[in-house]
């Protein structure tokens, strides 16, 4: 029998408000002080090496995945890219005890939902599950193939050497069943909203307002823990928060942890 975390509607909706709360508040300052010289911001040096409790962010790159934030004891579990392409591409893949799966990786742009779903219906048999290596984009087109791969009822899996940032996570939370390595990462951050410098603060709130609420709707579908969020809230944009077991396993984003 699968774990579902218990999603509490009256806690959730304490999550909705202390949320937009944050965000109202974040873009206030973040308006202010982008009216400022750049020369008066203080950059933030990053610790750079494997994570550990409490020193868990890094830079965030699209470019290329960031394998010395997690410990390997070997070589990634699958042939992974060096570099993320800047869209998202498909690959079938076999790996010994869980059979044929489909290997999901590079940046989740426009319409990466759609051949996703053709890609799927394409192949000559149901992938027995699908893996992840992908820094993340899109959020809207993230969401939508975390619910197509819920509907075909198939696990995900972030294994050994991968890295699941940003909005891949959502793809990562439609899978019926959801493996994360300790050698892989699954990291968030701030979603960032290309707003218009000068827009008026409470059209660019509601517009955030309306995204946050989209998203937590799809976690509690999914039977993850909405608190998720929280960790993507507190980490600037060009920074990963990367998660944790004890993290991975109290918000349900992971259903199972392996080595």
């Amino acid at each position: 029998m699968k774990y579902v975390p218990k999603i509490d509607p009256k806690q959730g909706l304490r999550y909705v408000l202390l949320l937009q709360l944050a965000v109202a508040g974040l873009l206030m300052v973040t308006q202010l002080f982008g009216l400022l010289p750049t020369w008066s911001q203080d950059k933030v040096e990053l610790p750079s090496g494997p994570i550990s409790p409490g020193d868990q962010q890094r830079e965030y790159r699209v470019d290329r995945s960031l394998p010395g934030l997690v410990t390997q004891d070997g070589p990634a579990a699958l042939p992974l890219p060096e570099t993320f392409a800047d869209r998202l591409t498909f690959e079938e893949v076999t790996l010994e005890g869980r059979g044929t799966g489909l290997l999901v990786t590079g940046q989740i742009d426009a319409r990466a939902s759609e051949r996703f779903a053709n890609h799927l219906e394409d192949m000559g048999q149901t992938p027995d599950f699908i893996a992840l290596h992908s820094p993340g984009g899109l959020v809207h087109e993230a969401l939508l193939i975390g619910r197509h791969i819920r509907a075909e009822e198939l696990p995900t899996a972030v294994l050994a050497g991968a890295m699941c940032a940003s909005s891949c996570p959502y793809m990562l939370a439609g899978g019926v069943a959801r493996t994360v390595s300790l050698q892989g990462l699954v990291g968030l951050h701030q979603h960032y909203y290309d707003q218009p410098r000068y827009m008026p603060v409470m059209f660019a709130v509601e517009d955030i307002q309306t995204g946050q609420g989209e998203t937590m709707a799809f976690l509690m579908e999914m039977g993850v823990d909405p608190s998720l969020m929280l960790y993507s809230l507190k980490t600037p944009p060009e920074q990963i928060y990367a998660l944790v077991e004890e993290e991975l396993t109290a918000t349900g984003i992971a259903t199972e942890i392996i080595d």
